[in-house]
């Protein structure tokens, strides 16, 4: 145990270390986020500091003696094209391609499934919405960081106290590299943001451990430790598709947006909100699908999602009395 400790203690230095130089590099290369009418800032932060989650990805593959190889080649690639995207914002097919392409590397390496053909495309088609639903997340600080943190840390619990389903050691050096971020990013003045390489690259390596529960156990209702952004993101899908706008742009229509942006509430206040929700959740989830209990999972969810709405609603509500006494 005191060589595991020692081991994530390095890792984390490490990890440190590596952030602070690549603070350097971007301030050198301007991989800044300067705020615009859209920003939930007002401050020039750097962006891509999520870019540590690939340098964990990368020392867990060597510590792990390269296991799960096509899913390691899939981290990097969408890494890469979230990296340039960074950059400079690269064209939808493009990044729609890299997307593709990483969630089949995933897919085959968790192959053979014993699902369907449908599902495995139903699968696909989710998981490449998961990895743009995730990447909102990063205009909020903290928010990123400590929802991964949680979904984790519950992975890490089913994996250790309920059914062995992954290499436990991938999620203990996710969660000090998203510890490592939270630092510089858990902050009313955030030192960097995740970016798109930070965003997509810890929501690839959250889908696939999720698939591995799923395979695990042959029980589909696992998403649901994503209940809180997912209500969110879809809710906030459907009241865009009204509106008819354009879904695949820059916009800030999430509860976590308007609470932050336009009711002023604090970032990290809102980030806590999220976690600590989504938290509870999975203890009750857990419980829940472990004891076979689906009344009680359908009711946590019901009441999420309505309370959700009901929120929602009031928060739109007192955002537009405000703008009819502006």
């Amino acid at each position: 145990m005191q060589s595991s400790w020692l081991s994530w203690a390095l890792s984390a230095i490490a990890m440190i270390v590596a952030e602070l130089a690549y603070f350097k590099v971007a301030s050198r290369l301007n991989i800044i986020d300067k705020p615009n009418e859209r920003s939930s800032h007002v401050n020039p932060i750097i962006r891509g500091g999520g870019i540590i989650f690939l340098f964990g990805m990368v020392l867990w593959f060597i510590q792990s003696k390269f296991l799960w190889p096509f899913f390691f080649a899939a981290v990097v690639t969408i890494a890469i094209i979230s990296f340039l995207d960074d950059l400079k914002p690269q064209h939808a097919g493009a990044r729609f391609l890299f997307h593709l392409v990483a969630v089949v590397l995933v897919i085959y390496q968790l192959w053979p499934l014993p699902w369907p053909a449908y599902l495995i495309l139903v699968a696909v088609v989710v998981c490449i919405g998961t990895l743009n639903a995730f990447n909102f997340m990063d205009g909020i600080n903290g928010m990123a960081g400590t929802y991964a943190f949680v979904a984790l840390t519950s992975f890490l619990f089913i994996d250790q106290s309920i059914v062995k389903f992954t290499d436990d050691r991938l999620l203990w050096m996710m969660i000090v590299a998203v510890l490592v971020f939270l630092f510089f990013n858990f902050r009313s003045k955030a030192r960097c943001f995740a970016g798109d390489v930070g965003s997509v690259t810890i929501a690839l390596v959250l889908i696939f451990v999720l698939l591995q529960l799923i395979r695990a156990t042959g029980n589909f209702l696992w998403p649901l430790v994503f209940l809180v952004y997912g209500t969110d993101s879809v809710v906030t899908i459907v009241y865009r598709i009204r509106r008819r706008e354009n879904i695949f742009k820059a916009h800030r229509s999430h509860l976590y947006q308007y609470l932050c942006n336009e009711l002023g509430i604090s970032h990290l206040l809102v980030s806590s909100g999220y976690a600590v929700a989504q938290a509870l959740i999975n203890v009750v989830l857990i419980i829940g699908l472990v004891r076979f209990n689906y009344a009680l999972v359908f009711a946590v969810t019901l009441f999420f999602v309505v309370a959700y709405l009901f929120v929602r609603e009031k928060v739109r509500a007192k955002i537009q009395s405000q703008v009819v006494k502006e």
